[in-house]
């Protein structure tokens, strides 16, 4: 026979170690899962800049893709450690704004490039949402 006051405990101990797990899961976790993407573009950027370039629409091809490929690496180093985080989730969403009307915009009105152009808008848009989310989080912490 369990008595109340034994299952109240119970579950308050059951309730501590998932508030814990998922403490876990919404903060560490979910900051590297969010955020290593964007570093592993960046990388990508250095890698394959010369074949990139000629998808910049402004003069300076290259120079632009190694300039967005190290804001890539920065933004991903600040969310995941916390240093200046919220100034590095700031970027990160201003460089997909960036995308959006820079290269996303344009794209639609291209027949050949509009179907590609719309599903870029949107995943930006999101991990645009994503980062401002982050930003305000990390900004609630002090990092």
């Amino acid at each position: 026979m369990t008595t109340r006051a034994g299952q109240e405990v119970h579950q308050g101990i059951g309730s501590a170690a998932s508030s814990g797990l998922q403490s876990r899961l919404t903060t560490t976790v979910a900051r590297w899962v969010f955020a290593l993407p964007f570093a592993a573009f960046g990388v990508l950027h250095f890698a394959a800049g010369e074949a990139m370039a000629g998808m910049v629409p402004v003069p300076g091809g290259v120079v632009w893709i190694y300039a967005t490929g190290a804001a890539l690496v920065a933004g991903s180093a600040g969310i995941i450690t916390g240093r200046l985080g919220k100034w590095a989730a700031y970027g990160i969403a201003l460089l997909m704004l960036t995308f959006i009307v820079g290269v996303h915009i344009p794209g639609l009105g291209n027949p050949e490039t509009q179907q590609m152009a719309i599903g870029g808008l949107l995943k930006d848009l999101a991990l645009m949402g994503g980062a401002l989310t982050w930003a305000g989080i990390l900004g609630q912490t002090g990092r």
